[in-house]
């Protein structure tokens, strides 16, 4: 496994096309085998917006620059008035070129 960069910014949170707010986020990207790329980190909201987020499935996060990430929160249970939570990315991810460019433009 390799790591291939940090992909970070900003976006909106949705859940079956519904907004449930805005979002910033940043996900370490890791090549796994060619073609196959994982990632996970924190992704950072108003508490509220992120109470009601946490545990739903169908999250998708739609960034600025136009991607949609497809995301789940990987703990069980949120902390009371948490502003913060870990999530995995499924489906979305940028290909292992970008991931360079995006990693070093985040150094």
């Amino acid at each position: 496994m390799r790591h291939l960069g940090v992909l970070k910014g900003s976006g909106s949170l949705e859940c079956e096309g519904k907004s449930l707010g805005r979002a910033d986020y940043e996900f370490d990207g890791y090549l796994v085998r060619p073609g196959e790329i994982v990632a996970s980190g924190e992704v950072h909201m108003d508490a509220v917006a992120l109470a009601e987020a946490f545990g739903r499935a169908n999250l998708v996060l739609r960034t600025e620059d136009g991607r949609l990430l497809s995301i789940r929160f990987s703990g069980k249970r949120l902390p009371a008035e948490s502003a913060v939570a870990h999530a995995d990315v499924r489906e979305g991810l940028p290909d292992e070129k970008e991931w360079r460019r995006s990693g070093q433009d985040a150094q």
